[in-house]
């Protein structure tokens, strides 16, 4: 059961600017269609089983909610919580007798004590201001030896330009950099990103254990990842927010290979070759 939550406003905005306002669903949506078969085989290989009670925190658009729910099935249960209104409306779509989403903090969530068999919580818990917290706040839902997974992508730099590897480090670069000028961080603030091991047994989890595989896209790419790599990558990403941080020629020619109308798009290239990590971490209370 779960009690009702108290009313969010954006004096709760986390590390990265997330406010219950804050709507990137659209980047959410294709970032789990492009991943898709990745994701689904971690979710399989994890030892989740039928009967199972499942949180699924930080649950943006909702979209691993039915896979999560696949593996405990016939009798199993998945929650969704997330903080953007805007996302939990999208992940409704979902919802059914087994599937419940609701709008909430994960730092005050109304989940019931020891109710939780598995917590699975992607790209989220860097988004906390304080991400050992987060755990241990998430672990009191856990029932004995209840689980924690911790997904996070890209700890590895992502491959983008493998027959440019100095532009690629320079976008790159450039990326990381107007993140911390867009909220006022330094470097240090984003370390807990590359330290989920850590951050698992600072909370006293035991059994840590981590796996990192390897999305990997050649050309000529499907519609989801060509959809994810345009729209949410080369236009939102990157994009006109890049200028500032490339010189005059780099900046030009990230925007010639990102374009799918120019001869040079890097989708179209036939050396076009897409590495991006995706790391589970798995700690058990």
């Amino acid at each position: 059961m779960m009690r009702a939550a108290p009313a969010l406003t954006e004096s709760s905005a986390g590390l990265l600017g997330d406010t219950p306002l804050r709507d990137y669903s659209r980047k959410l949506s294709s970032f789990n269609s492009f991943a898709k078969p990745e994701l689904r085989a971690l979710i399989a290989s994890v030892g989740l089983g039928p009967g199972m009670r499942i949180l699924d925190a930080g649950c943006g658009t909702g979209e691993a909610l039915p896979w999560l729910l696949d593996e405990v099935n016939p009798s199993g249960s998945v929650v969704g919580i997330d903080l953007a209104a805007a996302h939990v409306d999208v992940a409704r779509r979902y919802a059914s007798a087994n599937i419940e989403v609701f709008q909430g903090d994960l730092l005050t969530t109304q989940l019931e004590p020891a109710s939780i068999d598995f917590i699975w919580c992607v790209n989220t818990i860097n988004h906390l201001r304080d991400p050992v917290q987060g755990v241990i706040g998430l672990s009191t839902l856990l029932r004995p030896r209840g689980r924690i997974a911790l997904g996070q992508s890209s700890l590895l730099p992502d491959m983008y330009f493998a027959w440019d590897s100095r532009l690629e480090r320079v976008t790159n670069e450039g990326v990381r950099q107007y993140y911390r000028d867009r909220y006022g961080l330094a470097e240090h603030d984003l370390t807990a990103v590359r330290a989920i091991v850590g951050v698992l047994r600072r909370a006293e989890l035991r059994n840590v254990t981590a796996r990192t595989v390897m999305i990997e896209r050649v050309s000529p790419v499907d519609t989801a990842t060509e959809r994810y790599l345009v729209d949410t990558i080369f236009r939102d990403t990157w994009g006109e927010r890049l200028r500032p941080y490339l010189s005059g020629d780099d900046y030009a020619e990230v925007v010639r290979v990102c374009n799918p109308r120019h001869s040079q798009f890097a989708l179209r290239r036939p050396d076009f070759h897409l590495l991006q990590s995706f790391t589970l971490v798995i700690g058990e209370i």
